[in-house]
């Protein structure tokens, strides 16, 4: 079993057990064995927390700070990330079942790279003088909003967290972090380096556990901020049960995003990318692309040649360096997505899988879909797994009313090689963030967010910060000269 302040919660800068002792153990997604042990919280374990955290940013010297003082922590803290990144990608790929590779390339990287970003980004926060006639000095303060609750998803446990977590403490505010109950284990871990890095008592406390920690964070007053990444059903939840408090939100909800293949493309790079954007995480990242639409004339071309490159696709342990796609996160995650294939060969739509290992483990094979209506679920819900379906279009216009055909719009794309088509189509996708000729390609200075059901609010870029932020008027008066 995996040492991570094993049945603990981190609260007012100490560790604590749950108020009721309760704990809950986390399965390796790899083998399905016992990997940990952590607390459960419950609502008052809750409740302790946001009141360690109030206190903090009320008394506490941490939203009194110069900005660029709380940047030098935040800086610390992306270096200590750093020396220790080799036992983080280790962390999260247990935590989560990531391959190795994905966790040393990707996952760590960015979140060392987003506590760099906002802790030199606070050194930027400063108001404005306003031009109020001569009878009058006129400014304006951005001042932290208070204790924000971050509520993180399963998917990308670190990187999720740390983009909402540093430019919330870069603003000032304190933290209440709940990270998904299935993988708290890195969100443990990166209280011991906040703390470390010189962060005070009760500025950032963790309290792991299910609905009822999460359901307590939402509903109390102390909270000023909710930042959650989650599915659509809980963000609407999330802002009913917040309504009454009038609590700031912002949602990252699902998606079901489209990439859009025209004939003049570079069929093998775009073929390239589309597997990447469907197998990427094993298909639990909201901005996967899970449906692919191609213009007819390339059609069955390259549908075979994404045949050929899913049933090259290794599936196996994460800790294997040669591994292309782990397991899901968690059984109930194996579960929904195996229902769901299950329908589809009942339904004469699936077209071929990629071999996945035997034995234990919450393996699940990258799938491809075909024959699918625009109208049925494998198209318009969200599997949250490795499973791509493949339609054909025949007129731009098509391609395009067929992109935005879903209640999503967080990420689609588009892969051609004319660049006045990718800029007009671009323009005309219903989504927060658009690729061309690539996918998930990402940028910290980037910023990523919602249309329609997929949420609101934005998150990296100056616009992460400014979701921390609140914005207040000064006006004085002037004495007449004598």
């Amino acid at each position: 079993m995996v040492d991570v302040s094993p049945g603990r919660l981190f609260i007012g800068g100490r560790w604590e057990l749950a108020g009721d002792g309760a704990t809950r153990e986390l399965s390796d997604p790899a083998t399905g064995l016992v990997a940990a042990a952590v607390a459960e919280a419950t609502a008052a374990d809750a409740a302790r927390a946001t009141a360690a955290a109030h206190q903090a940013f009320a008394d506490g010297p941490w939203p009194r700070m110069r900005p660029r003082e709380r940047g030098r922590i935040l800086l610390r803290a992306a270096e200590l990330l750093r020396q220790r990144a080799e036992e983080f990608a280790k962390l999260e790929s247990l935590n989560v079942g990531k391959p190795i590779t994905s966790t040393r390339r990707i996952d760590i990287p960015i979140a060392i790279e987003t506590f760099e970003y906002y802790g030199n980004l606070a050194a930027g926060i400063e108001g404005a003088v306003r031009a109020s006639g001569s009878a009058a000095l006129a400014y304006t303060q951005r001042e932290p909003l208070g204790v924000v609750a971050a509520i993180t998803p399963f998917n990308f446990p670190l990187v999720l967290s740390s983009k909402k977590i540093a430019p919330a403490l870069a603003a000032g505010n304190t933290v209440v972090h709940k990270p998904a109950a299935e993988t708290p284990l890195t969100a443990l871990k990166l209280a011991e380096v906040l703390h470390e890095a010189g962060l005070p008592d009760g500025v950032y406390n963790v309290v792991t556990g299910d609905v009822e920690a999460g359901r307590a964070l939402v509903q109390d007053p102390r909270v000023a901020k909710i930042a959650f990444t989650g599915s659509t059903a809980v963000g609407k939840r999330i802002v009913e049960q917040s309504a009454d408090n009038l609590t700031r939100v912002t949602l990252e909800l699902g998606g079901k995003s489209a990439n859009i293949l025209f004939a003049d493309a570079d069929l093998d790079a775009a073929v390239g990318a589309s597997v990447k954007a469907f197998t990427f995480n094993t298909g639990q990242f909201c901005m996967a692309g899970s449906r692919l639409l191609v213009e007819r004339p390339v059609y069955q071309e390259v549908l075979e040649k994404l045949q050929a490159a899913c049933k090259r696709i290794t599936v196996g342990d994460p800790s294997d360096p040669e591994t292309m796609v782990g397991p899901m996160a968690g059984p109930s995650h194996k579960a929904k997505v195996e229902s769901v294939l299950a329908r589809a060969r009942r339904d004469g739509v699936m077209a071929t899988s990629a071999p996945c290992p035997p034995g234990p483990g919450f393996y699940v094979a990258p799938t491809i879909l075909t024959g699918v209506a625009q109208d049925s679920s494998y198209v318009q819900e969200e599997i949250f797994g490795p499973v791509l379906t493949v339609q054909p279009f025949d007129t731009e216009e098509e391609a395009v009313r067929m992109a935005n055909d879903t209640p999503y719009g967080l990420a689609a794309g588009l892969q051609t090689r004319d660049i006045s088509r990718a800029h007009r189509v671009a323009s005309r996708l219903e989504a927060g963030t658009v690729w061309v000729n690539t996918w998930a390609s990402m940028d910290i200075a980037m910023p990523i967010g919602g249309y329609k059901q997929s949420g609101y609010g934005r998150e990296n870029g100056p616009e992460g910060l400014d979701e921390y932020l609140q914005t207040k008027s000064v006006i004085v008066a002037l004495a007449p000269a004598t």
